[in-house]
């Protein structure tokens, strides 16, 4: 495949390094705030569905167990929706640019979050609950499939090539801030108020805060500008004039490709992701299983497991959230350590070397939970998120030099979202069965297997360090 490269200017002035630091630094900073309240939300389901939505929108006569399976099957309508998203924001976000396909996804999960915060229970309105549960998820589905491509392209597409993992790492932390954050929200709330009280109304209150994202998104609007990468191929598509014709400015040009009023045949950015790179967004999406899998076990199932009082070993819902809480403190800065390492040596490696200690981890990880020790819990869900944050740390970059600049949003977010929907939508469901029916082990053996097909499809990628972004196929 033929390609334009188009190379960004070295600067030799200090004053001009020094202004580039300091703007990749507010949009890492920026990335990560807008990223870390989004996967908030997200993740704030998934710890009510396994701690309070199975007894408020669920009818009372079903069995405990029962209702944990239909509260997360409502957990899993998020990442059906996920690929749709992907699709709908690539699209836009390969055509009218990264920053304003972000703004509107971080905007829909704010609004859609706290709508979830106001809904009436299964006592009020009976089976509507649960049907305005799963549209309001599915929205929730919808706008996480659209950010994660957003926000790790404005960073990793304005970084420096030697450190754009690092960089990349910023948008990559969100996802174990926005745990904290989830977390820490419900223990603050469940210490602060009885039993009752907390399933009655102050499991709301965590939901309702998450109105601060429609702030972040409207900083991201009026003060970030969008990618260079993303201006490079305006650029090319409208403002390199053929014979007789103008040069188009540079604002009519960003209109016109939001108007798409591109070169006569083009196609659209998920088609001709799909046409040009189908292995690739195949291969990313088994890149994404380990990470997955033992993801949504860690922060979701281990909670029901932990606190489950029938078939559990009945700890306290603050002692795992606690517990998962601390793990995803020590996951940060796994990934930025990995991300850093794979600017110097390569993506390929390290994201393996996680993949394989995930697998090894996941025969120990429920040994240690069973012992009820808080140390050694932590210890088990620490070792987890760490080894998994080895493969999460250097991702953005490594799926950012995957594809090509006009569709880059596309092709990263489909790899991304379909491996989502496949490790990530079932995980608790998978786990919770293989657990009540087969035993616990099952549950590690489902770990692993991820982990080795995520090897595999990593082994199948060809190495991405020192990609140049602005290589453009025509």
């Amino acid at each position: 495949m033929d390609a334009d490269v188009i190379s960004a200017p070295e600067s030799l002035d200090p004053q001009s390094d020094a202004n580039i630091r300091t703007s990749m630094r507010k949009v890492a900073l920026t990335s990560l705030a807008g990223g870390s309240i989004e996967w908030y939300d997200f993740f704030l389901y998934g710890t009510a569905a396994a701690l309070v939505f199975p007894t408020v929108f669920f009818s009372e006569d079903m069995p405990p167990i029962v209702a944990l399976i239909a509260s997360f099957s409502t957990f899993a309508v998020g990442f059906v929706a996920r690929p749709l998203g992907g699709i709908i924001f690539g699209h836009f976000g390969d055509r009218i640019g990264r920053k304003r396909a972000l703004v509107i996804a971080l905007m829909m999960m704010g609004i859609g979050t706290t709508l979830i915060g106001l809904l009436p229970t299964y006592g009020t309105i009976g089976a509507l609950a649960p049907l305005a549960l799963v549209l309001l998820r599915f929205v929730q589905g919808l706008a996480i499939g659209g950010q994660w491509g957003g926000a790790m392209l404005l960073v990793t597409e304005n970084a420096p090539v030697e450190r754009r993992g690092y960089y990349g790492a910023f948008a990559q932390a969100g996802a174990p801030v926005g745990v904290i954050l989830a977390n820490l929200a419900f223990l603050i709330i469940s210490s602060s108020v009885s039993e009752q009280a907390f399933m009655t109304w102050g499991w709301r209150i965590p939901f309702l805060a998450s109105v601060v994202l429609i702030g972040i998104s409207l900083y991201v609007q009026l003060h970030l500008e969008d990618t260079q990468a993303f201006k490079e191929l305006v650029k090319l598509k409208h403002q390199t004039p053929h014979q007789g014709e103008e040069i188009m400015p540079p604002e009519e040009a960003f209109e016109a490709v939001a108007a798409e009023k591109t070169p006569q045949g083009q196609r659209s950015p998920v088609l001709e992701a799909l046409r040009l790179y189908p292995g690739r967004i195949a291969l990313a999406a088994g890149a994404f299983l380990s990470i997955q899998v033992t993801f949504y076990i860690l922060i979701v199932f281990v909670v029901s497991y932990g606190t489950n009082t029938e078939i559990g070993i009945g700890l306290s819902r603050n002692f795992m959230l606690a517990a998962v809480m601390l793990g995803s403190a020590i996951q940060i800065p796994f990934q930025f350590v990995a991300a850093i390492y794979s600017d110097r040596r390569g993506r390929r490696g390290v994201y393996m070397l996680g993949a394989v200690l995930c697998a090894i981890w996941g025969f120990v990880l429920f040994p240690l939970i069973d012992t009820g020790s808080f140390f050694l819990v932590v210890i088990a869900v620490t070792g987890g998120l760490g080894f998994l944050g080895m493969q999460y740390g250097p991702q953005a970059a490594f799926f950012t030099e995957l594809f090509s600049t006009h569709v880059r949003y596309s092709g990263a977010s489909l790899g991304y979202q379909v491996g989502a929907i496949v490790g990530g939508a079932l995980a608790p469901i998978i786990a919770t069965l293989l657990w009540t029916e087969y035993g616990i082990v099952f549950v590690s053996v489902y770990i692993a297997l991820a982990a080795v097909l995520t090897i595999a499809s990593v082994l199948m990628l060809t190495e991405t360090r020192g990609t140049d972004l602005h290589a453009l196929a025509r």
